[in-house]
């Protein structure tokens, strides 16, 4: 096994132990850059000499006993919204092309003093605004897309050219990725991870969290990541945590709750039939399985939107008049739908969210997690638009990948996506975890115990 295939989690015992030097990782992982980006376009740009330079002072650190943690000298992505000192922040846009931070984000802040190592910037759907990330192929089959907004991230993850990296998401887009792209990605609680230095989409939906290849490696990013900062309106005042799932997998008094409605309509039925199985599983390992009513359904889609569009078009609103042209057409066109919205939509889509806090408040008092698909179908064509489904229906690709996931950036929720299986096609399927607001040590808990019924999982093999 290469130093790039290592899980993060094996790799920081492997750095600890000193069985393995930060230079030997990262330089495993910058080689393995080398040899897929090519096919895959995960990269804005790649930080060798940065990288080399960190990884050979983290080294020195942990040859004189200084160690600063399980990231201490693990390579990391960090999608192209997160502001680093000295590096551009494009957003992946014309828009943004001479834009250069002055300083770091809070969460690369974080992970630089928990021992990171930057590798380099990944690729997002422009200014995050879409689900597909048509710059970045799927790391399972590059005709297909890779998932967005986060898909540079999800892909270099999958691909073994980032040990883990960040992403952000407003309806999806760390955990529509994730799973297409076969990695665990985790949406926190709103506001338990600052968002200071973050390009913002729609700052009442927009969320930081990890794409790794395990949950535990998952939990690890977390617990560097979280906590207050005054910088972020948002941002929660909760006290530090160690959230790392124990090895106990026994759920004996847990209870999942299956939703009889919504999550499992216009599905696949791959990804249906691979997502009940799983939950088989889960149920296996002690957890009673709770058949359970999603509220307020027929809004989910008006309410997610009445939100997001309005507010981006307010963030972009001086450049949208001066730089138009600069704008990729799809992200253009829904800016400038935004603002044709009225201040009454989006007031009317901010009370029925509260609404629907509330209902979601008491539905997670039933279960403690829900179980459901992180996506209705698994990665489609890169030229495909639209999706059909059995009843004659037909629906855009951004509208069915965001349908599943939106609910938990609507309502604050943490939610995490863990890989379940593949289809026919050998493309990947991913089972979304749902809990209660700070719930993330449950979710974490149940996504662990359930991934340790299952083989290792395997990089992508990227041809």
């Amino acid at each position: 096994m290469q130093p790039y295939e290592l899980s993060l989690t094996a790799a920081a015992d492997a750095i600890r132990a000193r069985r393995l030097s930060p230079v030997e990782l990262v330089d495993s992982v910058l080689a393995r850059i080398e040899e897929v980006e090519p096919h895959l376009g995960a990269y804005v740009t790649v930080t060798v000499e940065q990288a080399r330079r960190a990884a050979a002072e983290a080294a020195h650190e942990a040859a004189h006993g200084r160690y600063r943690g399980p990231l201490h000298g693990i390579p990391m992505g960090l999608k192209d919204l997160i502001d680093v000192g000295g590096l551009a922040t494009t957003a992946s846009s014309r828009v943004r092309a001479d834009h250069r931070a002055t300083a770091d984000s809070t969460v690369a802040a974080r992970l630089t003093a928990a021992g990171a190592v930057l590798v380099g910037k990944t690729h997002t759907h422009e200014f995050a605004f879409g689900l597909t990330t048509p710059q970045t192929r799927n790391a399972w089959d590059r005709g297909r897309v890779a998932g967005g907004s986060s898909g540079g991230s999800a892909v270099a993850v999958a691909a073994g050219a980032a040990t883990f990296a960040l992403g952000t998401d407003t309806g999806g887009s760390i955990r529509v990725p994730a799973a297409l792209n076969g990695v665990v990605g985790l949406k926190p609680t709103y506001g338990l991870v600052p968002r200071h230095g973050v390009t913002s989409l729609s700052w009442s939906l927009d969320h930081v969290g990890p794409i790794t290849r395990t949950v535990e490696d998952a939990a690890l990013v977390l617990t560097a990541l979280a906590g207050h900062d005054p910088r972020d309106p948002a941002s929660l005042s909760v006290p530090a945590a160690d959230y790392r799932p124990g090895a106990d997998p026994d759920l004996t008094g847990l209870r999942v709750g299956l939703p009889r409605n919504y999550y499992f309509d216009d599905v696949d039925p791959h990804v249906e039939t691979a997502v009940r199985d799983a939950v088989g599983q889960v149920e296996a390992l002690g957890a009673q399985v709770v058949e359970v009513d999603i509220p307020m359904t027929r809004y989910i889609k008006a309410v997610q939107w009445g939100l997001m569009v309005p507010e981006a078009a307010a963030y972009h609103e001086r450049s949208l008049r001066t730089v138009p042209e600069l704008y990729q057409e799809d992200v253009r066109i829904l800016l400038e739908a935004g603002e044709l919205m009225s201040a009454g939509d989006h007031l009317r889509a901010q009370r029925a969210r509260t609404l629907m806090r509330a209902e979601w408040e008491r539905l997670l008092e039933q279960v403690d997690v829900i179980a459901a698909p992180s996506v209705p179908m698994t990665a489609v064509g890169a030229d495909e638009t639209t999706v059909g489904w059995p009843d004659g229906t037909v629906e855009g690709v951004s509208d069915a990948y965001v349908r599943l996931s939106a609910p938990a950036n609507i309502t604050g929720v943490p939610a995490l996506t863990v890989p379940v299986g593949h289809d026919p096609a050998g493309l990947p399927i991913g089972m979304q975890l749902l809990g209660r607001p700070l719930g993330e040590p449950t979710l974490l808990r149940v996504g662990h115990a359930y991934e340790r019924t299952r083989p290792a999982r395997q990089l992508a093999a990227v041809a």
